[in-house]
């Protein structure tokens, strides 16, 4: 809620400084006192960033590319093949093998097969597998995590990272720091000085362009890599919570796909300043072989890319659905062209549902999800309010095979402006779980009619009205 709170009151500190510009250059005819010259150059100051913000700096993009040229030049054959060559691909039912293409993306996120999945609903689950997992790791543990708390669940996290450090273990943190300004620095040092790594995502020692560019952009993404054979991914932070109060997806993978993690930490460990002294070879190590053998594509999004596979992904995935279309997010403020989808696709008959919490859990988000519901309704679209604890979850699942479940939440700060990762699962089998999954927290809901739409008063849509206008803000 906190980080939320302080993406929203960046955005509008940016626009802050256009209306500075506009105010004295417009109204003022040009003639400025000395106060106000200072208000103006502050108003350009901040409109700079928001140009910035339009795409990453060159610097960004030289640390990517250098990034991936090294990790070509060193990785064997093996590796190159299991991250970039799309072995799997293959095994993909029919016209899905288009999708998993087209949300490849820039970073060519592949498909592997020999995988072992967990998907897990409980947050106390994830709390003792985490923990287990940690506990046993004796090479690395790379971590990066949108929120890291400072609560009872969160320091014996943290204690267990360093605990592993001071054993040996090659520990790299890269903390969100924006999105957990509340915490003290302090917090982290004790990481430091126990030999775990930490790096601030955006960092005013970086270089100016780097540090500006960042400003409005946060690190979305909640990854786990441990040793290189066990990943974790999904919808759940380092907080109390996700671990003993809210209703959330996340998943544990064993196998191939945790090499696709392990490159998307990596890539952001590089592009935040962070050093490597290992080999590639130290993070990769060949994997066990998996009965299971599920399906996965790890994709990972990012501001400035020239193609935003997520958004794509669920735009295709969405008119080109033929029974079935289910979605859980916390916060549903869609982008124009995945709104057109979820529109087209009920219109055609598919049983379009979205499932979201009754009550939000910022003061602006409530209204901000209900300025959508009228035009979905009309449309066809079934809409859930889930009860009692908040549904932090980010998932969809569509005719009975392609599931999907990540960090990226279905509004505009998740397609175009955060660092996001999705986890793609072609499986009939976990669909079938995913399904199951909605089907019961339905039990838990109260659908919104658009009876129920037009009860409302005119003090309930004004919120939503002017929420609707700052939409891409938030």
């Amino acid at each position: 809620m906190r980080g939320q709170i302080i993406q929203l009151l960046v955005s509008l500190l940016l626009v802050a400084g256009i209306l500075v510009i506009l105010f004295f250059f417009v109204f003022k005819g040009g003639k400025l006192t000395n106060q106000e010259l200072w208000h103006t150059l502050l108003g350009l100051f901040l409109v700079i960033v928001v140009l910035l913000n339009l795409r990453p700096h060159w610097s960004v993009e030289k640390k990517h590319r250098r990034f991936f040229d090294g990790f070509l030049i060193e990785a064997d054959n093996g590796l190159v093949n299991r991250l970039f060559d799309n072995p799997a691909i293959d095994r993909i039912d029919g016209e899905y093998k288009s999708f998993s293409k087209l949300i490849s993306g820039t970073f060519q996120g592949c498909v592997s097969d020999n995988n072992s999945v967990e998907i897990i609903t409980d947050g106390s689950r994830k709390y003792d597998l985490l923990l287990e997992d940690l506990e046993n790791a004796r090479e690395s543990i790379n971590m990066e995590y949108y929120h890291f708390g400072a609560d009872k669940g969160s320091r014996a996290i943290r204690d267990m990272l360093i605990k592993k450090a001071q054993e040996g273990v090659k520990v790299k943190f890269i903390n969100e720091n924006i999105a957990n300004l509340p915490i003290g620095h302090r917090y982290y040092q004790s990481m430091k000085k126990a030999g775990v790594e930490v790096i601030r995502f955006t960092g005013v020692r970086h270089l100016i362009g780097d540090f500006l560019t960042k400003l409005n952009y946060r690190n979305h993404r909640k990854i786990v890599v441990i040793d290189g054979k066990i990943a974790y991914t999904g919808g759940m932070n380092i907080n109390d919570h996700y671990f003993r109060q809210w209703r959330d997806t996340h998943l544990r993978i064993e196998g191939d796909a945790v090499a696709s993690l392990q490159m998307i930490f990596l890539n952001s460990w590089v592009i935040s300043g962070g050093k490597r002294t290992e080999p590639y070879s130290f993070y990769f190590p060949q994997q066990e072989h998996h009965a299971d053998n599920r399906l996965i594509q790890v994709i990972a999004d990012e501001p400035g890319l020239n193609f935003h596979s997520i958004e794509a992904g669920y735009q295709w995935s969405l008119l080109h659905a033929k029974d079935y279309f289910y979605i859980q997010t916390p916060y549903f403020v869609p982008s124009k062209p995945v709104l057109s989808a979820l529109k087209s696709a009920a219109r055609s008959g598919v049983d379009v549902r979205i499932m979201i919490p009754a009550k939000a859990d910022t003061f602006f988000m409530g209204p901000a999800n209900k300025s959508f519901f009228a035009e979905c309704l009309q449309s066809g679209i079934r809409i859930y309010l889930r009860r009692g604890e908040f549904m932090h979850a980010k998932t969809f699942v569509t005719d009975d095979y392609l599931s999907c479940i990540g960090t990226a939440n279905m509004d505009y700060r998740s397609f175009t402006l955060n660092y996001e990762d999705n986890a793609y699962l072609y499986d009939r089998e976990l669909a079938l779980q995913n399904k199951a999954v909605f089907e019961n927290d339905l039990l838990q809901c109260d659908e919104f009619t658009l009876q129920d739409e037009q009860a409302w008063k005119w003090y309930h849509r004004l919120p939503q009205q002017l929420l609707r206008l700052i939409a891409p803000l938030l």
